[in-house]
């Protein structure tokens, strides 16, 4: 399993005027959480659609607990349970605050497709090979 940490302090833009965070703004926290999980692989978005192939969200499902408010610091927890071996993959987040409480749990569904024309494809083999480690069975 491979699982990873990204770290979000929530700045008053992001905030209605009660100070809670606005619930659309919890797909772009999920999103810096899949791609701080890339990057802390040594990989970027950037670097696997330099391989030709594309990411897109075909599904998320999201649940909210409670609100994460202005000036909280925030911990998205992304997590892939399983090694892709197939088009698709799907990333388990959760939101938590300072105090540990969950705020959100979610589930993001995307497909590895070809950018040339839009058929699915496999994982770029650079990434599998670096997610690998993190799925072998201990003996």
């Amino acid at each position: 399993m491979y699982q990873s940490e990204s770290q979000i302090r929530i700045h008053y833009a992001l905030t209605d005027k009660m100070g809670v965070v606005y619930h659309g703004h919890y797909a772009q926290f999920y999103e810096i959480g899949r791609t701080d999980a890339i990057r802390k692989l040594g990989m970027s978005y950037k670097d696997i659609e330099a391989t030709g192939v594309i990411m897109p969200v075909v599904e998320m499902n999201c649940r909210f607990f409670q609100p994460a408010r202005y000036d909280d610091v925030i911990t998205v927890t992304t997590t892939l349970k399983e090694l892709p071996e197939s088009h698709k993959v799907i990333f388990h987040g959760e939101i938590k605050n300072e105090n540990g409480q969950l705020l959100s749990s979610a589930n993001v569904t995307m497909y590895f497709m070809k950018a040339e024309d839009m058929s699915k494809s496999k994982m770029p083999e650079e990434l599998y090979r670096k997610l690998e480690p993190f799925y072998k069975s201990v003996s």
